[in-house]
């Protein structure tokens, strides 16, 4: 049934900016480079449209924007990058094709081979169609405001591309994780020192026209904005971070409520905020939970929910207004 006749009830029709997809072929690959435990999680999750599908009935999501998650489509080899970037890609369109009110694609490119990325990028936006990308926050070690991507952020700021930034382990995850999976605490120091090096590195200002979402309600750059503001003015740097901060946008997947929403509240307002699920990394039944906290949250009155469930991301991806009307 098109999402524009559905009653969705939950979220009322949300529109799931953090949303993951595994193929088959991904799969495949992910187990033969040995990541039968990505970022040292149990397992790699199942997913299909299917159950993603009957998920976003559940919880009311009209639409998710899928993307590949950590650890990505490069895997050790550069070849083997660029053909898996194209393999899950074309199969997400293939998705997208099927269920079009239903599913959007944040394409997947081949870093840290810059001329590689930037042929995938054309081929994802101009024949694809996709909606934007997925940039992981590091590649090998090396952090997006690193000026050897600079060629790649220049072309995602002339076509006004939405980024979702995604966490990846840092090169030296395995000692810092505590014996437990990244996600749970690396992959937030991940983002915030990403997002904290697009923003000193004046990737941010130089290229406004970038419209990146930062994942898991701002990761910890709530809580530590106003000191890497006063650092960056210590070293001179010229950053208003706390305005660059500002001009991003911010999902709100992961354990949002209590704490984390609140916080993020205190550095950008409800326009800033997109929906996230991050199924299926999160479980069907987590996802569940924190959908109906958000749906029941008085943090936010009714107009900012709908902001943040649906309203901000149709200003994102106006495709999906022109679907649905």
């Amino acid at each position: 049934m098109a999402a524009a006749a559905q009653d969705f009830a939950g979220l009322g029709g949300a529109i799931d900016v953090h949303a993951h997809y595994i193929t088959p072929s991904y799969r495949e690959a992910l187990t033969a480079a040995g990541h039968t435990r990505p970022d040292g999680m149990p397992a790699i999750p199942e997913w299909s449209p299917e159950s993603a599908l009957a998920l976003m009935d559940e919880t009311g999501v009209a639409t998710a924007m899928l993307s590949v998650s950590s650890p990505g489509v490069s895997l050790g080899d550069a070849a083997a990058a660029a053909t898996l970037a194209r393999a899950v890609n074309e199969e997400g369109a293939a998705v997208v094709r099927e269920h079009p009110r239903r599913f959007g694609l944040l394409a997947s490119l081949p870093l840290p081979d810059v001329p590689a990325a930037l042929a995938e990028l054309g081929h994802a936006l101009d024949v694809l169609g996709a909606d934007g990308v997925i940039l992981l926050t590091n590649y090998d070690g090396v952090y997006l405001g690193d000026s050897r991507f600079a060629p790649l952020m220049a072309e995602l700021h002339r076509r006004e591309t939405v980024v979702l930034l995604h966490p990846t382990s840092p090169v030296c995850g395995e000692r810092t994780a505590l014996g437990f999976p990244r996600p749970m605490v690396e992959f937030l120091f991940d983002s915030t020192r990403a997002v904290a090096e697009l923003a000193l590195r004046h990737v941010l200002e130089r290229c406004p026209g970038i419209r990146f979402v930062v994942p898991h309600a701002g990761a910890a750059l709530p809580v530590m904005a106003d000191r890497i503001a006063v650092f960056a003015q210590m070293s001179g740097t010229g950053v208003d971070v706390l305005a660059a901060l500002r001009a991003l946008h911010y999902d709100v997947a992961g354990a949002a409520l209590p704490r984390a929403l609140p916080a993020l509240l205190s550095l950008v307002d409800p326009d800033r905020l997109v929906y996230g699920s991050d199924y299926p990394f999160t479980p069907a039944p987590v996802v569940k939970d924190l959908a109906a906290a958000l749906a029941a949250t008085g943090v936010l009155d009714a107009a900012g929910k709908h902001l943040v469930t649906s309203g901000n991301a149709r200003s994102l991806f106006p495709r999906l207004t022109r679907l649905t009307g």
